[in-house]
């Protein structure tokens, strides 16, 4: 038997666990699928957004991997704890695969990021999604106008929620907290800004239209800024992808036209005084943030350089300026990985250096230690991405699996993760969890709703265990 720990139970942890045990090579894989947190699927629960339920009920499959009976969840293991680090691992499992993602978010490294109001597009998704961690945090909605910074699908995400009203979120699994705080925002205006043009916006229509499709709220875009992109212009030889996303802006773009020749404000056109206030997406390109600008009391507004195509694919800087009020800003710029005990760190490219997921030490391949995901590759591609980058990961396992059968470890591999400090939470405590979380919302009227703190996910958890 070959027992195998895979360290996150997000989709490159539970894709990497299926292809152990799906593979012919090596019968009687072991699993041990282990998370920080009480609760298995990563990003998929704390990641996408509540009103996005066909990428949601992805849970399904997954979970159908954590119940093969040799696939075991144990959620509440912290590796890299006292007690717990790669050298007590390699003395529990014959081989230990990293899928823990890209945990931390890029800076925008300008004056003034760290002002009060300003956040990681990280935090205010983790705050609404019930991660533990970010039971704590404090979104100041009582803004008037807030700026996300970057314009991928996790800035339209954002963008999306704080437009959205709070009625149409209700019926989504989001903590009672954050859609108390939702339903009381003062939000008006929304700015998503680039610092390139449409073309090379990296989020995906079905996304970008989502926006158009929101009751009560309004989406803005400049035709002058659609028209400094060469690309736009000449949208007939890009990628296919890009070509639909230019057809949404250009149709929003005419919109705007035919309502300002006609005198309306395209913003205010469709309230009444029966309705409530619309709320202003606005989607600017061309324009990168060089400071925040503000006080000890908090953030005021974005000051940015209007950019310019430089002929090469990027932008360059024109010396022009732009301030937007901003009394909340989230910048949402990209991910990249952090340090892992006892593994090797590239600092450039935020990833675990390897060879087709084999961990590299000074250049030498490592068996007994891989990784998979975007601490492997980097914060890239999709979540179906991740399918067969685990299966290269598997492969390289297994044709090393004579070697590290050869390795003593323990019997009892729960009870050695106790005796190193661990409180595990197994399948039955996730399951006590979705319980009260389910309970929870019936006695709120509303669906399963999550819960949002540790100390309450850990006694729904025990309950079930005891």
């Amino acid at each position: 038997m070959l027992r195998v720990a895979v360290i996150g139970s997000g989709p490159s942890g539970v894709y990497t666990a299926q292809s152990l045990v799906e593979q012919q090579a090596v019968p009687d894989v072991e699993v041990y699928v282990l998370d920080r947190l009480p609760c298995p699927y990563g990003l998929v629960r704390y990641g996408v957004a509540p009103d996005h339920e066909k990428i949601k009920s992805l849970q399904n499959t997954l979970r159908t991997v954590l119940e093969h009976p040799r696939v075991h969840f144990l959620g509440n293991v912290a590796v890299g704890a006292p007690g717990l680090g790669l050298r007590e691992l390699h003395q529990i499992f014959h081989a230990v695969v990293f899928c823990v993602g890209a945990a931390t978010d890029r800076h925008l490294g300008v004056p003034g990021e760290d002002l009060p109001g300003s956040h990681p597009a990280t935090d205010f998704v983790a705050w609404y999604s019930a991660h533990p961690d970010a039971a704590t945090t404090r979104i100041p909605l009582s803004a008037r106008s807030a700026v996300v910074v970057g314009v991928g699908n996790v800035a339209v995400d954002v963008a999306r929620v704080l437009a959205r009203g709070a009625a149409e979120l209700a019926t989504t699994d989001m903590p009672q907290g954050a859609l108390g705080a939702l339903a009381d925002s003062r939000i008006e205006d929304v700015w998503m800004v680039g610092r390139r043009g449409p073309s090379q916006a990296k989020f995906t229509t079905k996304e970008l239209r989502e926006l158009g499709a929101l009751p009560g709220a309004e989406v803005r875009v400049r035709p002058e800024e659609l028209a400094r992109d060469p690309a736009y212009r000449e949208a007939g030889e890009l990628p296919a992808a890009i070509r639909r996303n230019i057809q949404v802006l250009r149709g929003w773009a005419a919109r705007q036209g035919t309502e300002a020749d006609a005198g309306r404000d395209p913003g205010e056109a469709a309230a009444g005084p029966d309705t409530p206030p619309v709320r202003r997406i606005h989607l600017r390109f061309f324009l990168r943030p060089v400071a925040l600008l503000g006080d000890a009391a908090g953030v005021r507004a974005v000051r940015f350089e209007r950019t310019a195509p430089d002929g090469r694919g990027q932008v360059a800087g024109t010396g022009e300026f732009e301030d937007i009020e901003a009394q909340l800003v989230l910048r949402s710029v990209g991910y990249r990985g952090i340090p892992q005990p006892g593994l090797p760190f590239d600092e450039t490219s935020g990833t675990v250096p390897n060879v087709a997921g084999r961990v590299l030490r000074e250049g030498v391949p490592c068996p007994g230690e891989y990784v998979a995901g975007w601490i492997k590759r980097g914060p890239t591609g999709v979540i179906g991405t991740n399918r067969p980058c685990a299966k290269e990961t598997v492969a390289s396992l297994v044709a090393d699996a004579e070697v590290l059968a050869g390795r003593a470890v323990a019997e009892d591999p729960v009870g050695a993760l106790h005796r190193a400090g661990q409180r595990p939470v197994p399948w039955t405590g996730w399951l006590g969890i979705e319980a009260a979380e389910a309970a929870w919302g019936h006695r709120l009227g509303r669906g399963t709703v999550k819960l949002a703190d540790w100390d309450v996910l850990l006694d729904a958890a025990h309950g079930a265990m005891d």
